[in-house]
């Protein structure tokens, strides 16, 4: 088994005269919970929009699950699932009939039985026929989730899915990554700001400051300095605050 699932290296990314990512490189081991911490506006969502292949890098390379080639790399995003800004889901269909039509969109066919395995597998089986506009915000982002599981993937990339959760929805959705990473042998790359929710999953850190990343960590490593995310963020930020 390779030892990283993905790999990024030197990437950049310009927007007109403005550099939003600045040579990162960071390493997502197989089989880990990588949590990506920056403030707004550090580049993470970007960082993930690229990885995805909604927008493109100005230099630098990638791999993704094994491919490093872009024939290579556009085939691999089959195995990653992406959650990224808002959940792109049709508020008037049912939550089945939402996994039947990204079914058709992805895989040009519509499975009965794996979309109904996929809502058991993200506890949506009770309410896959209630539609998606009458779901509370911790349901709607199950549902976001199933659709990015239903082809399978290796990979999940999650860009702040708990936001607007509330304590017993974070709860919930943390127990169902980390079921997804440990029964189904997903890798997991999640951004957010909640520092002590992040603390409760993942196994290593990458740390993202103004485009550039600071530092990759892993998780044993974090409390050997500190007694918690949030202190060691908070003085390993003190060199960088202006």
């Amino acid at each position: 088994m390779k030892k990283y699932i993905l790999e990024v290296n030197n990437l950049c990314k310009k927007y007109g005269n403005t550099l939003v990512l600045q040579q990162v490189s960071l390493s997502v081991p197989t089989g880990s919970i990588y949590g990506l911490i920056g403030e707004n506006g550090a580049g993470k969502t970007t960082l993930f929009r690229i990885l995805a292949g909604l927008s493109r890098q100005t230099s630098g390379s990638m791999v993704l699950v094994n491919a490093n080639t872009e024939a290579e790399i556009i085939k691999q995003r089959r195995n990653i699932g992406f959650m990224i800004e808002a959940p792109a889901l049709y508020p008037n269909l049912s939550v089945l009939e939402n996994l039947y039509i990204s079914q058709l969109q992805y895989c040009g066919k519509k499975d009965v039985d794996d979309a109904k395995r996929t809502l058991e597998l993200v506890g949506l089986c009770a309410q896959k026929q209630k539609r998606a506009k009458h779901l509370s915000l911790g349901m709607k982002q199950r549902l976001s989730l199933a659709v990015a599981l239903l082809h399978n993937p290796k990979v999940l990339i999650l860009d702040e899915p708990t936001n607007g959760l509330d304590p017993m929805g974070m709860i919930a959705f943390r127990q169902l990554l980390l079921k997804l990473n440990a029964d189904n042998k997903i890798s997991i790359v999640i951004s957010s700001h909640i520092l002590n929710e992040l603390e409760h999953i993942a196994t290593h850190y990458g740390f993202l400051h103004k485009g550039r990343l600071l530092k990759e960590i892993s998780s044993p490593d974090i409390f050997k300095s500190a007694d918690s995310l949030e202190h060691y963020y908070e003085n390993m930020m003190g060199d960088y605050r202006q």
